[in-house]
């Protein structure tokens, strides 16, 4: 008799597992709330305009090449992957610009203004995250942590690596300008985390990086997950959109499928969450003591930031200006402290800008251009900040810095202009506190210490995603549904 699963949510995590069980013979229900597939990589047309909601830096393609393999397929057949050169450029208040890539003369180059005295120590800080690389990722990222002996037996490796340093703190052993502590240490905010708090581990990201290169999916990132749609639906799987779960359903010790928003019932032998973990326990799960538990204990957890988003279409085109850009702001050190420990929205801020037009412009109407500019801000849980009057006064913010600083006449040129604040991600992704991320990736909310993959309690309800090991990102999100598609294929004995 097949098997069958239901997976709640279509973002990355979601389509990843969904192919996964189906490739395995498991006949499976994809199920999402809103109109298209994506989660957080949703995607809006207006005016011609392309716009990514993101995530929009693709890292580590094989990945995602591997959920085709799986069927004797070729990613390529469906999608299109673009490299991106350089990976981003940085730019500081100053003026100064670091072109931040995997080739090795340039970016020696590029340290070497900075810095000459740096680039031996730079060379001494990519050993180290080589070595964080082979541990941290490829021996422990797809697998699941269940049990506290299996993170005792990872603790030699996070021993030897310092893992309980901060990424700034081991970068700025190997390297002493500010400037490149900063370029080797931000990556940490593109999952959540804290450069002053989050494990050194993560320095992994550089590794990661430099191996495998950045990539633009050709049609943005919302092309990617359409072609994993594609590939779901070929293998047999079953993709239905509009369609929000209201309840987790469990008999016993079990779950037995979810009821939707309608009421009508889909009986599952397994059922996995994309979703928000605490809006999964708390929520479809709110008749089930379990539910109640677990939501009470995640809630009691540290979240990551939220994000501040300005999409923007503008007359006229800018080769200039790189796919990938990072504008520091005059603080580094004091602004992730304002977001967040105080809570607080600064006045100043550092952004990153996304310009894929200039890879893909068929993205806008022909002599236009297609931006975003993204700002970390803190999660709905600290301060109260009202975004319906602090959103339009943020976005002009920004908007007057990118044009100090990159688009003297940016005005002048905008043809469509819309934000996405905190409030919309707890909004339209049930997202906790509006985090963008969900929990902090800091070492005590990493691996074992993090949601796990299957339920403690409920043998047969599992989780993808952000929330899981290992954690968010692209790389960390499709590594969570190799995991967690392990364990039921495993549970469902397929």
């Amino acid at each position: 008799m097949t098997q069958t699963a239901v997976v709640i949510g279509a973002g990355f995590g979601g389509l990843a597992l969904a192919i996964r069980l189906q490739s395995a013979g498991v006949r499976t229900t994809l199920v999402e709330a809103r109109d298209k597939a994506g989660g957080r990589a949703y995607v809006w047309e207006r005016d011609g305009f392309t716009f990514d909601a993101g995530p929009t830096v693709i890292t580590d393609p094989a990945c995602l090449q591997e959920l085709w393999g799986l069927s004797g397929r070729q990613m390529a057949d469906d999608i299109e992957l673009l490299p991106v050169t350089p990976f981003y450029r940085l730019n500081w208040p100053d003026g100064t610009n670091f072109d931040y890539s995997n080739d090795d003369a340039s970016l020696m180059q590029e340290i070497g203004k900075l810095d000459p005295d740096d680039i031996a120590g730079y060379a001494k800080f990519l050993d180290y995250a080589a070595g964080v690389y082979r541990e941290g990722y490829l021996k422990l990222g797809h697998v699941a942590f269940l049990d506290f002996a299996s993170m005792l037996k990872a603790a030699p490796a996070l021993a030897k690596y310092q893992a309980w340093r901060s990424v700034y703190s081991m970068v700025s052993s190997f390297v002493k300008n500010e400037k490149l502590r900063e370029a080797l240490s931000f990556h940490t905010l593109l999952v959540g985390g804290n450069p002053m708090t989050t494990s050194a581990i993560y320095a992994l990201i550089h590794k990661l990086e430099k191996d495998g290169g950045v990539w633009f999916a050709k049609g943005g990132t919302n092309r990617l997950i359409g072609a994993m749609c594609t590939q779901f639906e070929r293998l047999g799987g079953t993709l239905r959109l509009g369609t929000a779960v209201d309840r987790i359903e469990t008999l016993g010790d079990r779950v037995t499928g979810v009821r939707l928003a309608g009421g009508e019932t889909i009986a599952a032998d397994a059922v996995a969450s994309n979703g928000d973990i605490v809006h999964t326990y708390r929520d479809l799960m709110k008749d089930s003591p379990r539910g109640q538990r677990a939501a009470a204990k995640l809630e009691r957890k540290s979240y990551s930031p939220s994000l501040f988003v300005v999409h923007f279409g503008i007359k006229g085109t800018w080769p200039g200006i790189p796919h990938h850009m990072i504008l520091f702001g005059p603080r580094y050190r004091e602004l992730l402290t304002d977001i967040y420990d105080h809570g607080v929205l600064s006045e100043d801020f550092s952004l990153y800008l996304h310009h894929p037009t200039v890879s893909d412009p068929s993205m806008a109407p022909e002599g236009c251009s297609t931006f975003y500019a993204l700002a970390p801000v803190p999660h709905q849980g600290k301060l109260p900040i009202d975004w319906d009057i602090e959103g339009p006064k943020y976005a002009e913010r920004i908007l007057d810095e990118i044009e100090k600083r990159l688009i003297p006449d940016l005005r002048d040129r905008i043809v469509t202009q819309f934000h996405y604040t905190p409030k919309d991600f707890g909004r339209d992704l049930s997202a906790h506190l509006g985090s963008a991320f969900s929990l902090e990736p800091v070492l005590t909310q990493s691996a074992w210490f993090r949601t796990h993959n299957r339920d403690d309690v409920i043998p047969n309800l599992y989780f993808v995603g952000a929330g899981t090991h290992p954690g968010a990102g692209i790389p960390g999100v499709v590594g969570s549904a190799k995991a967690t598609a392990a364990l039921m294929l495993e549970g469902l004995r397929v």
